[in-house]
Protein backbone atom coordinates (compact mmCIF):
# COMPACT_ATOMS: atom_id res chain seq x y z
CA UNK A 1 0.00 0.00 0.00
CA UNK A 2 0.99 3.30 -0.69
CA UNK A 3 0.89 4.45 3.24
CA UNK A 4 -0.44 2.68 6.26
CA UNK A 5 -3.49 3.60 7.69
CA UNK A 6 -5.55 3.56 10.76
CA UNK A 7 -9.37 2.40 10.97
CA UNK A 8 -11.93 2.51 13.67
CA UNK A 9 -15.24 1.10 14.08
CA UNK A 10 -17.20 2.73 16.59
CA UNK A 11 -20.83 1.98 17.80
CA UNK A 12 -23.21 1.20 20.99
CA UNK A 13 -23.58 -2.50 21.97
CA UNK A 14 -25.57 -4.34 19.28
CA UNK A 15 -24.98 -1.89 16.58
CA UNK A 16 -23.01 -4.59 14.10
CA UNK A 17 -19.24 -3.88 15.09
CA UNK A 18 -18.11 -7.60 14.75
CA UNK A 19 -19.95 -8.15 11.59
CA UNK A 20 -18.23 -4.32 10.18
CA UNK A 21 -15.11 -5.19 11.59
CA UNK A 22 -15.06 -8.36 9.42
CA UNK A 23 -16.25 -6.64 6.14
CA UNK A 24 -13.25 -4.18 6.67
CA UNK A 25 -11.11 -6.88 7.50
CA UNK A 26 -11.27 -9.18 4.22
CA UNK A 27 -11.73 -5.89 2.01
CA UNK A 28 -8.77 -4.15 3.20
CA UNK A 29 -6.82 -7.52 2.98
CA UNK A 30 -7.96 -7.64 -0.63
CA UNK A 31 -6.17 -4.76 -1.92
CA UNK A 32 -2.97 -6.66 -0.68
CA UNK A 33 -2.20 -4.60 2.50
CA UNK A 34 -1.01 -6.27 5.82
CA UNK A 35 -3.34 -5.34 8.40
CA UNK A 36 -3.19 -5.74 12.24
CA UNK A 37 -6.85 -6.29 14.15
CA UNK A 38 -7.42 -5.17 17.36
CA UNK A 39 -9.68 -3.57 20.25
CA UNK A 40 -10.48 -1.83 22.93
CA UNK A 41 -10.17 -1.75 25.84
CA UNK A 42 -7.68 -4.72 25.25
CA UNK A 43 -4.78 -5.75 22.36
CA UNK A 44 -1.68 -6.46 24.44
CA UNK A 45 -1.41 -8.82 27.45
CA UNK A 46 -1.98 -6.01 30.20
CA UNK A 47 -4.54 -4.42 28.27
CA UNK A 48 -6.88 -6.98 28.22
CA UNK A 49 -6.27 -7.21 32.31
CA UNK A 50 -7.37 -4.09 32.32
CA UNK A 51 -10.49 -5.27 30.24
CA UNK A 52 -11.68 -7.24 32.63
CA UNK A 53 -11.09 -5.21 35.49
CA UNK A 54 -13.05 -2.65 33.62
CA UNK A 55 -16.05 -5.34 32.29
CA UNK A 56 -16.28 -7.42 36.03
CA UNK A 57 -19.09 -6.63 37.90
CA UNK A 58 -17.40 -6.02 41.16
CA UNK A 59 -20.73 -6.00 43.38
CA UNK A 60 -20.16 -4.67 46.55
CA UNK A 61 -17.84 -2.17 45.23
CA UNK A 62 -18.74 0.59 43.40
CA UNK A 63 -16.44 1.18 40.62
CA UNK A 64 -16.68 5.33 40.45
CA UNK A 65 -16.79 7.07 36.92
CA UNK A 66 -13.29 8.47 37.21
CA UNK A 67 -11.73 4.70 38.32
CA UNK A 68 -13.37 3.93 34.59
CA UNK A 69 -12.05 6.69 32.50
CA UNK A 70 -8.60 5.95 34.32
CA UNK A 71 -8.35 2.38 32.97
CA UNK A 72 -9.86 3.22 29.76
CA UNK A 73 -6.72 5.29 28.96
CA UNK A 74 -3.87 2.90 30.90
CA UNK A 75 -5.44 0.14 28.04
CA UNK A 76 -5.34 2.53 25.78
CA UNK A 77 -1.99 3.62 26.15
CA UNK A 78 -0.53 -0.11 25.96
CA UNK A 79 -2.31 -0.46 22.58
CA UNK A 80 -1.30 2.37 21.07
CA UNK A 81 2.55 2.45 21.88
CA UNK A 82 2.93 -1.40 21.71
CA UNK A 83 1.16 -2.53 19.06
CA UNK A 84 -0.92 0.22 17.03
CA UNK A 85 2.04 2.68 16.44
CA UNK A 86 4.66 -0.20 16.03
CA UNK A 87 2.59 -1.39 13.12
CA UNK A 88 2.09 1.77 11.29
CA UNK A 89 5.56 2.41 11.22
CA UNK A 90 6.06 -0.85 9.90
CA UNK A 91 3.86 0.03 6.82
CA UNK A 92 0.97 -2.47 8.34
CA UNK A 93 -2.35 -1.30 8.30
CA UNK A 94 -4.47 -1.38 11.57
CA UNK A 95 -8.11 -1.89 12.15
CA UNK A 96 -9.98 -1.30 15.28
CA UNK A 97 -12.66 -2.43 17.23
CA UNK A 98 -13.45 1.09 19.33
CA UNK A 99 -10.87 3.81 19.69
CA UNK A 100 -10.45 7.30 21.34
CA UNK A 101 -14.28 7.85 20.62
CA UNK A 102 -15.76 5.05 22.96
CA UNK A 103 -14.28 6.86 25.99
CA UNK A 104 -15.53 10.50 24.75
CA UNK A 105 -18.96 9.00 24.05
CA UNK A 106 -19.35 6.62 26.69
CA UNK A 107 -17.40 8.01 29.94
CA UNK A 108 -18.15 11.58 28.12
CA UNK A 109 -21.47 11.31 27.12
CA UNK A 110 -22.52 8.37 29.00
CA UNK A 111 -21.00 9.10 32.21
CA UNK A 112 -21.21 12.88 31.69
CA UNK A 113 -17.85 13.35 32.42
CA UNK A 114 -16.61 17.03 31.36
CA UNK A 115 -14.84 17.07 28.21
CA UNK A 116 -12.18 19.46 29.74
CA UNK A 117 -11.13 16.64 32.43
CA UNK A 118 -11.36 14.22 29.43
CA UNK A 119 -8.52 16.10 27.09
CA UNK A 120 -5.71 16.15 29.64
CA UNK A 121 -5.76 11.96 29.38
CA UNK A 122 -5.97 12.42 25.84
CA UNK A 123 -2.92 14.48 25.22
CA UNK A 124 -0.63 11.92 27.66
CA UNK A 125 -1.67 8.93 26.08
CA UNK A 126 -2.16 10.16 22.59
CA UNK A 127 -0.26 13.07 21.56
CA UNK A 128 -2.36 13.61 18.71
CA UNK A 129 -2.60 10.68 17.57
CA UNK A 130 -6.07 9.40 16.09
CA UNK A 131 -7.58 7.57 13.01
CA UNK A 132 -7.35 7.77 9.57
CA UNK A 133 -11.00 6.48 9.80
CA UNK A 134 -13.67 6.17 12.04
CA UNK A 135 -17.06 3.92 10.83
CA UNK A 136 -19.79 4.62 13.42
CA UNK A 137 -22.40 2.23 13.63
CA UNK A 138 -25.49 4.01 14.45
CA UNK A 139 -28.03 2.21 16.39
CA UNK A 140 -31.10 3.46 18.67
CA UNK A 141 -30.16 2.36 21.72
CA UNK A 142 -33.27 0.30 22.64
CA UNK A 143 -32.58 -1.45 19.12
CA UNK A 144 -29.27 -2.61 20.34
CA UNK A 145 -29.80 -3.64 23.38
CA UNK A 146 -32.49 -6.24 22.48
CA UNK A 147 -29.71 -7.52 19.71
CA UNK A 148 -27.32 -7.82 22.86
CA UNK A 149 -29.23 -8.98 25.17
CA UNK A 150 -29.69 -12.32 22.45
CA UNK A 151 -26.26 -12.55 22.36
CA UNK A 152 -25.87 -13.68 25.99
CA UNK A 153 -25.32 -12.35 29.61
CA UNK A 154 -24.75 -8.70 29.99
CA UNK A 155 -21.65 -6.96 31.22
CA UNK A 156 -21.37 -4.27 34.01
CA UNK A 157 -21.50 -1.22 31.27
CA UNK A 158 -23.93 -3.13 29.08
CA UNK A 159 -26.30 -3.05 32.34
CA UNK A 160 -26.59 0.35 32.65
CA UNK A 161 -29.98 2.23 32.16
CA UNK A 162 -31.35 3.72 28.76
CA UNK A 163 -30.46 6.80 29.24
CA UNK A 164 -26.99 6.21 29.77
CA UNK A 165 -27.12 4.76 26.08
CA UNK A 166 -28.81 7.65 24.95
CA UNK A 167 -26.38 10.21 26.17
CA UNK A 168 -23.59 7.74 24.73
CA UNK A 169 -25.48 7.84 21.32
CA UNK A 170 -26.03 11.41 21.51
CA UNK A 171 -22.33 12.41 22.01
CA UNK A 172 -21.01 9.66 19.88
CA UNK A 173 -23.21 11.83 16.83
CA UNK A 174 -21.86 14.95 18.23
CA UNK A 175 -18.46 13.82 17.91
CA UNK A 176 -19.21 12.40 14.29
CA UNK A 177 -20.29 15.68 13.31
CA UNK A 178 -16.86 17.55 14.81
CA UNK A 179 -14.70 14.60 12.98
CA UNK A 180 -14.19 15.34 9.12
CA UNK A 181 -12.45 11.80 9.00
CA UNK A 182 -15.83 9.98 10.73
CA UNK A 183 -18.76 8.32 8.60
CA UNK A 184 -22.01 7.99 10.19
CA UNK A 185 -23.50 4.10 9.41
CA UNK A 186 -27.40 3.66 9.94
CA UNK A 187 -27.08 -0.15 11.24
CA UNK A 188 -30.73 -0.12 11.62
CA UNK A 189 -31.15 -0.50 7.91
CA UNK A 190 -31.46 -4.21 6.32
CA UNK A 191 -28.01 -5.93 6.64
CA UNK A 192 -27.57 -5.83 2.68
CA UNK A 193 -28.03 -1.82 3.24
CA UNK A 194 -25.24 -1.79 6.12
CA UNK A 195 -22.83 -3.53 4.22
CA UNK A 196 -23.27 -1.62 1.14
CA UNK A 197 -23.07 1.71 3.13
CA UNK A 198 -19.61 0.42 4.72
CA UNK A 199 -17.90 -1.14 1.79
CA UNK A 200 -18.81 2.27 -0.51
CA UNK A 201 -17.45 4.69 2.56
CA UNK A 202 -13.72 2.40 2.65
CA UNK A 203 -14.01 2.69 -0.87
CA UNK A 204 -14.30 6.43 -0.98
CA UNK A 205 -11.06 6.42 1.67
CA UNK A 206 -9.48 4.39 -0.12
CA UNK A 207 -10.05 6.02 -3.70
CA UNK A 208 -9.19 9.44 -1.63
CA UNK A 209 -5.95 8.40 0.11
CA UNK A 210 -4.90 6.74 -3.75
CA UNK A 211 -4.48 3.50 -1.12
CA UNK A 212 -3.66 1.08 -4.10
CA UNK A 213 -1.03 -1.65 -4.18
CA UNK A 214 2.25 -0.57 -4.78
Amino acid sequence: MSSAKFVVIEGLEGAGKSSAVSLVKHAIEATGASLVSTREPGGTPMAEAIRECVKHNWRDEQVTVQTELLLMYAARSQLVHNVIKPALEQGKWVLADRHDMSSRAYQGGGRQIDEHLIEPLRDITLQGFSPDLTLYMDVEPAVGLARARGRGALDRIELEDISFFERTRERYLLLCQQDPNAVVINSMQPIEKVHQDIRQALQLFLDKHACIPG
